[in-house]
This record gives structure tokens, sequence and C-alpha cells, in this order.
């Protein structure tokens, strides 16, 4: 029998516990298990069943991590999803592979992007053809069940509660159900501003605590999506901690910073690179380019290269859910702007192409901005870019958002002189900015403002998804302002935290 948390959340009938299968310690592979004794029955919700990277994906010994799913599944309920990014959704093919059957709980846009974002995994990491691979994505698709912001649904947790019918999703019926089903789960997601579809999760417990999971926060005021909102209540709060112990570039900074590299970078000629996540962080740097060559600040020639096939995909998808835009990103688009589809951006699909580009960018260092993913540089058509372009002293580098320890964009982060491409040494001569302005993760201010924004509850907080030095002072922070925390005892896979 699991360990309870510190001040669990117990009645006669019920246990509550909190168990992590990754990103407890790390800031990869998250996945968190919301553990329910109830009438004496063992049951499980899952949150995330990401991928490890970068120092992460390595076991103590040295030796790349399994990714085989090694904790009890069949006592789970329901997986939920708090937003695509591979960190959080990575493992999911290997979940179904152990025989996972029970539904997938997203948000909408969520639901869209989760099949664009795992193809290109079961490719890569397993060999996998086109039909292989669709035939996976299929039953994944199968398996998800959208729900939109702000609705409760329930999840039952024995096989005797029938599911509300369609009519139950209006209010009324649903206080109803929750009155008449004491043995249920009920969740909704809230809007989280790190990423297209992004949410943090509310679960409400059969004795009417509520249990939130932020999943990755967004940072404030930034152009593109909506500032998260904190929930009302928060009996036990489980928050990311990615960038625990600092404070951002504000939007205004970023902007005025990627102006003058691009200045710069154009005086001497080169290529600027920026590694870029696929989802999220290419759709802000697009937003930015379009911003400054709508105001004349950069030369409206230099060519914008979009060089990812999957990036233009999720950029498809962010102008499909255009609903979901911030109010300063609709009001452009009302004045017939495309932030996100202007006509200086060039977009590459067939890697026949993406090589011609790098081999003509070789030869002629013509000044041009490049966005291509991985965001850590730990794959992707960026890594070409790297190995053709590092060693020339025109070529800027512009990382833009978290690099997580063992990657290649954490060794250039740290000015490393010569680094490793495809067994390669590289000599870095470029020159490398690092941009915190970009990042899709709040920053400490921003966290600290999500949890004093929760009125009621017990608001007990366990600190997930920051690395030791980072986590620790962001739970020293939340001491000074009296709130309790949960500590973890270890890192290993299926551990329970008290």
């Amino acid at each position: 029998m699991p360990t309870p948390l510190k001040n669990s959340t117990q009645t006669t009938n019920l246990e509550i516990n909190l168990k992590h299968h990754g990103g407890k310690l790390g800031v990869t592979g998250s996945c968190h298990e919301l553990h329910i004794n109830y009438n004496g029955n063992n049951h499980g919700i899952l949150i995330d069943c990401g991928l490890f990277q970068g120092r992460d994906a390595k076991d103590k010994n040295g030796n790349e991590r399994k990714l085989d799913i090694e904790f009890p599944i069949s006592h789970l309920k329901a997986l939920i999803l708090t937003h695509t990014h591979i960190d959080h959704i990575g493992r999911l093919p290997w979940l179904l592979a152990k025989g996972f059957k029970q539904p997938i709980y997203c948000t909408p846009a969520t639901a869209e992007l989760v099949p664009l974002m795992l193809d290109d995994g079961l490719k890569l990491q397993l060999g996998l053809n086109k039909g292989q691979r669709e035939r996976v994505l299929a039953l994944i698709r199968k398996q998800i069940k959208p729900i939109p912001y702000n609705q409760w649904h329930r999840i039952p947790l024995t096989s005797t509660d029938k599911l509300p019918s369609s009519r139950s999703s209006r209010s009324s019926s649903l206080l109803e159900a929750k009155r008449s089903c004491p043995s249920s789960l009920y969740l909704r997601f809230q809007p989280a501003g790190h990423i297209l579809g992004s949410a943090y999760v509310e679960i409400k417990l059969p004795n009417n605590e509520i249990i939130v999971f932020s999943g990755d926060l967004g940072p404030s005021k930034t152009p593109l999506l909506p500032d998260p909102i904190p929930p009302k209540r928060a009996d036990l709060l489980v928050i990311e901690s990615t960038y625990g112990n600092k404070i951002h570039d504000s939007v205004e900074t970023r902007a005025t910073r990627l102006q003058q590299i691009i200045e710069r970078s154009l005086e001497d000629g080169g290529a600027i690179i920026i590694p870029a996540f696929s989802v999220g962080r290419t759709q802000e740097l697009l937003f930015d380019i379009e911003h400054l060559i709508h105001h004349k600040k950069i030369d409206s020639k230099i060519p914008i290269i979009l060089d990812s096939p999957l990036a233009n995909k999720v950029t498809k998808q962010y102008r499909r859910f255009k609903k979901l835009w911030s109010k300063e990103a609709t009001t452009k688009l009302n004045n017939h702007r495309h932030p996100l589809n202007f006509e200086q951006c060039i977009i590459i699909e067939s890697h026949k192409e993406h090589m011609k580009i790098v081999n003509r960018l070789k030869s002629t260092a013509e000044p041009c901005i490049i966005v291509a993913a991985s965001g850590m540089c730990a794959g992707g058509r960026v890594m070409n870019y790297l190995e053709a372009l590092l060693s020339d002293k025109r070529t800027d580098i512009i990382l833009a958002g978290y690099q997580a320890h063992g990657t290649l964009g954490r060794d250039l982060q740290n000015q490393e002189h010569q680094v490793w491409i495809d067994n390669q040494p590289i000599d870095v001569n470029a020159q490398i900015h690092t941009m915190s302005g970009y990042s899709a993760h709040a920053d400490q201010s921003d966290l600290i403002k999500f949890v004093e924004g929760i009125e009621e509850g017990r608001k007990e907080v366990v600190v997930v998804h920051g690395e030791d030095d980072v986590r620790r002072e962001f739970e020293r922070v939340l001491e000074t302002r009296n709130y309790t925390l949960a500590l973890a005892r270890d890192d290993k896979c299926g551990s329970v935290y008290s």
C-alpha cells in the first residue's frame, strides 16, 4: 500500500496518494499518478506520460534509460494530458503497448496536436513506416476524449457508475450527477498559457476537495496566448518549477534584443539560427518577426526560413484555433495582418530542399533567419545547420528556450569551444545568444503569482519539473510565504512522495 502524502486527503473510506514516474526531480519525462484508495479499492489517474531527454534519459550508470512502462497500469482509470510537448506525451505509445485501454483526456487543440507530435517519434525512435505509424496513431485517436476548457467531466471509479448522458454536460445536470455519484472524480481543464491547447488540471475528489496539476504554466503578458488564471481553490497543488529561480526578460525586451541581434548579424553577413520547438516557441518567434517587419525595424527583404515540416503543420493548427489567441493577436488579424503566415516566411518541406539550403548557406554565408527544430538541439533539421555553420564566426545562434543538461543546446549555452555532432568535433566560432524572454514557461514571479492567486483550500504544494537547485530554491520561496510542502524521497520509477 502506498505511503500517504503528508497531510494527505483522508476520510473514513478515502485515501489519496501521489506517485511520480518521472518529472519530479528533473525537467523531462513528466508522469504523475494520483493514486486513490476508495472503499478499499485502488484506482489511479495518470497525468502526462512524457519522454526523458538529455541527462534525464540516462540512468545512474550513464546507460540509456528504458522507455518501457515499468509501473502497474491495471488500476488506472484514465490518462490526462496537459499539453503536447514530447516530454509530457512521448511515452504514450509505450503505455498503449503495455495494454492501456482507458480514455485519454485533453483539450480539443491538444487532441489535434498529439498525433502530429508523436508521428516523428514513432518514425525516428521506433523506425516505423507510414502504415505502422498510422495504425498506432489511429489507436491513440480512438482513445482520446477531448474536453473543452472550463467544463467538468466525470470519471467513474467503479464500473457500477454509469457515465452521464450527453445532456449531463449542462451545469445543472452535472451538479445532480455529482450528488448521485459520490464514487466519481471530476476533471476540468483551464488554460495554462504555455502552448496551444495547454491546460492545468483541476480534479475534484469524492469529498469535494480539489487537487490541481499545473502541467507547464506559460509566462505572463505574451502576445499570442492569454495569461493563465489561477484556480479559485486547491487543497493540493502540484506545480512546475522549470524557472523557479529566474525572472525572464519582458516581451518588450525580447523583441528589442531580437532586433539588435538581427541588425548586428546583417552587418557581418551570415545566418541567424534559432533552434525552436515545433509547437509554442516557433509561433512566438514568427509573431515577433512579423511585428519587426511590419514596423520596418528590420529589412523586409531578409529571408525568414521555417525549416520544420512539423512546425509548419503545428502553425496551421494555431491558425485554426484562433479563438484561443490573446486579444493582441486577434487585433492583428482584424487589421488584416497575418502574424503566423506573412509573405517573407519561406516554408521548407522536403529533405532535398533542406540540404540544398544548408549547402548554399555554407558556401555563401548570405544573411537569413532560420527557425528549425529541435529546440534543445537534440535532433531534427537544426543539426545540419549547426554542423555546417557553427564554425563560421559570422553565424549567430539564438537559444530562445530551456536547454536541458546533456543536450547540445546546453553545451552551446555554456559557451563550449568545441562540440560533437554525428561523432565529429565541430569548432564553435559562432556568436551564441541566450534569450529568456522566449521561454514558454512561467518564471519565478509568475509561479508565485499563480500560487498566491488561489483563494481557497488547504493549499499544500508539491514542487515538480525542476532541476535540483532550482526546485529547492522555489520551495524555499514558498516556505517563506508559509506554504506547506510535500517533499520527495527519491526519483525512482514509481516512487512515492510524502
